[in-house]
């Protein structure tokens, strides 16, 4: 076995472990930047064990625990930019008025919320026998920030509990 490696149209020789070294090197790279991109929507575990009165499936409780995730990760960013339009199309109906009033009064104040978010343990508590609406309980662990301008007047951090009705497949 050959310790150097001639590599075409570069006329160097490489130490084939260099190369390997490299290659490591660049694939840790990759891999944290991949995790840095996850990791800007809100990490979210779903317990579903004793879900009634019908058990999920795997791929679903993959699909809601991602989607609470994006959902909560759309929320921050609108409230953090005061842009409604970053809420994306997760919310309806009276949250979807909710958030977009504070939104408008966050504007015409200048006084906004920046939600820093650690992540979220979901109890699905119940799961309906058509799959097209789950209610799930909420701990999350915020820190919610409120700014004057830029000015940091109040900040808090902790546990919240939350209710949540998760509705999907509804025309």
């Amino acid at each position: 076995m050959k310790a150097v490696d001639h590599i075409p149209g570069g006329g160097t020789k490489v130490s084939l472990r260099v190369v390997r070294i490299a290659a490591c090197v660049i694939s840790a790279c990759v891999l944290c930047l991949g995790q840095a991109v996850a990791q800007s929507t809100p990490q979210v575990h779903l317990d579903a064990d004793k879900l009634g009165p019908r058990p999920i499936e795997e791929l679903t409780g993959t699909a809601i625990a991602r989607s609470y995730a994006q959902a909560w990760h759309d929320m921050a960013a609108a409230l953090d930019s005061d842009r409604s339009e970053e809420l994306g199309d997760v919310f309806v109906g009276g949250a979807l008025e909710q958030l977009n009033q504070r939104i408008a009064d966050q504007r015409q104040t200048g006084v906004r919320v920046h939600i820093v978010d650690h992540g979220h343990s979901l109890k699905a508590v119940f799961y309906s026998t058509d799959g097209t609406a789950m209610q799930l309980l909420d701990q999350a662990q915020l820190e919610i920030q409120t700014f004057d301008g830029s000015k940091l007047i109040d900040g808090r951090a902790g546990f919240d509990r939350r209710g949540a009705v998760w509705i999907s497949g509804l025309d």
